[in-house]
């Protein structure tokens, strides 16, 4: 697959011989069904006693079909062997339905839901324009009825007024790039629903805000920042560049370090923006780049630059006398297919992936790779000083969700007075909203209830 600017298009397994391997599975399972039915027929069952506490059976916790190993998705390792990080993805769940008390919530597929979305964009006007689906005249509404299902529990649905009553007297930041703006304004607009968010602050470009949530003394920001590093860029809202961005290292963006004693919750994450042409620099002094193509500036990469960057964050946090309550959300893959935003790349899919259909690109994988191995280290270094960092691991629920982003749909009526047929350009990257990244709230909230 040829790598466009540093990313790949959307990985699809195709495998002709699926169906006849299900059916030869499922023609062996009826018959081993039959063979045990007849030879256990003489066996006097004991009564089983059923509570509504978690079942142990012979002193065993993982109660469920567990013979079988659980298939491997490209891009991450099988479920079994995934060793989640200390007080990260293993979240203790005060449910019913949890198998040994504990589950991945970020492992699961996505499940029909009738009920829809929390909020829709008549009921919430806080929508950014890009990311206002329905409004902007997308077709099909099917998108909006899924919800996130974790392996082996059940993750209720985000309750506002709960969360609200929880984070009562605090603050919360989300600290990154778009696709931060994008949760932020996910949960505004579910909040909103309980209280109405009242803006009281916007940067001049409108990329950073803060809402007040008065009756509750809660305030959410959101805060610009797609390096987390100190960074100069040269780039306009549609994406286009007049000159390489200069981005340093070894000292982080004061935009968010200057207001980091006001918040209590934090979310942070780096991202796309790292794949872009940079020019490194440290000490004031360039020590590479990525893609820039100088003859004069050695080639580093940006795995090098993301590694240094997500190192300097986490430190900066775990390091700090203010204590927070910190997540770091793993990255986030786009789905185009064909081409990459600026070539005709589109995302027409309606329905969402299921196991095993998709692979992760390389990019995304050794982002999430630099996430997992940062967050290690500074996870211990964390708790040996009071502070908690979690990491909200949302790139595989992510990944299996290619029909829940704009699409053509980004701009107000694409097609109106245009061939149907015409090449228009696509957001495949950000979700809609109402869309998939509402349940990012759901499991935001259940890890800090169960903190």
């Amino acid at each position: 697959m040829k790598q466009l600017n540093g990313s790949y298009n959307l990985n699809v397994k195709k495998n002709p011989f699926s169906s006849i391997l299900v059916k030869f599975v499922i023609c062996f399972l009826l018959l081993g069904l039959a063979y045990r039915l007849y030879s256990s027929s003489y066996v006097q069952f004991s009564p089983v006693e059923v509570t509504t506490e978690t079942t142990t059976i012979n002193g065993d916790d993982d109660v469920g079909p567990q013979s079988l190993p659980p298939p491997v998705i490209s891009g991450l390792p099988p479920v079994s062997t995934i060793d989640p990080p200390p007080e990260a993805v293993d979240v203790n769940k005060n449910t019913t339905s949890q198998a040994a008390g504990k589950c991945n919530l970020f492992v699961g597929d996505w499940i029909p839901d009738s009920t829809g979305p929390y909020y829709s964009n008549s009921t919430c006007s806080l929508i950014e324009g890009h990311q206002n689906c329905m409004k902007n005249g997308r077709p099909d509404t099917g998108y909006i009825y899924w919800r996130w299902n974790p392996r082996d529990c059940d993750l209720p649905k985000f309750n506002a007024k709960r969360f609200l009553d929880f984070v009562r007297n605090k603050s919360l930041a989300f600290i990154g790039d778009s696709i931060m703006r994008n949760h932020a304004q996910s949960l505004v607009c579910t909040l909103s629903q309980v209280e109405e968010a009242v803006e009281v602050y916007h940067d001049k470009q409108y990329k950073s805000k803060r809402w007040s949530f008065p009756a509750h003394n809660f305030t959410l920001s959101v805060i610009w920042s797609p390096f987390l590093a100190k960074a100069t860029i040269f780039e306009d809202d549609n994406g286009m560049s007049t000159d390489i961005i200069q981005l340093h290292l070894d000292e982080l963006d004061a935009v968010w370090t200057q207001q980091y004693n006001n918040f209590d919750y934090l979310v942070t994450a780096g991202g796309k923006w790292f794949l872009k042409a940079t020019v490194y620099y440290e000490n004031n002094t360039i020590v590479g780049c990525h893609n820039c193509q100088r003859e004069n500036i050695t080639e580093v990469g940006f795995y090098y630059a993301y590694g240094k960057v997500i190192n300097s964050t986490l430190k900066f946090i775990t390091s700090s006398k203010h204590r927070v309550y910190a997540f770091l959300r793993t990255t986030t893959p786009d789905h185009f297919e064909n081409g990459e935003w600026h070539n005709g790349g589109y995302c027409n899919r309606t329905k969402p992936f299921k196991e095993g259909e998709v692979d992760m690109n390389p990019i995304d994988e050794m982002l999430r790779k630099v996430e997992l191995e940062e967050f290690e280290m500074a996870s211990t270094i964390g708790s040996q000083n009071g502070i908690t960092l979690k990491l909200f691991d949302t790139s595989y629920l992510s990944l299996l969700r290619p029909d829940g982003h704009p699409g053509a749909y980004r701009h107000f009526q694409p097609f109106a007075g245009k061939d149907r047929n015409v090449k228009v350009q696509n957001d495949c990257l950000h979700w809609c909203l109402p869309g998939p990244i509402d349940s990012w709230n759901d499991l935001m909230l259940n890890v800090l209830l169960n903190s």
